[in-house]
């Protein structure tokens, strides 16, 4: 499996494929077994999607740090990408954070629809 390099793409490929709900559904889960207080409807758009879902993060990263690391690990969003990333910028290392997010979303997602 190639995983998409940006968010356009795995949007683009997702619903190509009619596993965008299933990527809000998968992402819900998560959320919920991660404690966080966010639900998306099945009906969200993709940008709204991303902005909130940016937002949260950015929320966690700067007054709930402990619930962001839960949330990444519940995701199961590996650490080595993370430590990849530039943390000098909240707001661009919560935008790359939510694409991680997003990406290790739609890989469970597709796997589930491949082999399932």
């Amino acid at each position: 499996m190639n995983l998409p390099s940006n968010f356009e793409d795995l949007i683009t490929e997702a619903e190509g494929l009619n596993l965008y709900k299933k990527l809000i559904l998968q992402l819900n889960k998560d959320l919920l077994y991660a404690n966080i207080d966010l639900e998306f409807d099945e009906e969200t758009l993709p940008t709204s999607l991303k902005f909130v879902l940016q937002e949260t993060v950015f929320n966690l990263i700067n007054s709930k740090f402990s619930d962001y690391l839960n949330l990444l690990y519940i995701v199961d969003v590996s650490e080595l990408k993370i430590k990849e990333l530039d943390g000098s910028d909240a707001v661009k290392l919560s935008e790359d954070v939510t694409f991680l997010i997003l990406q290790r979303e739609w890989q469970k997602v597709w796997f589930k629809a491949k082999f399932s």
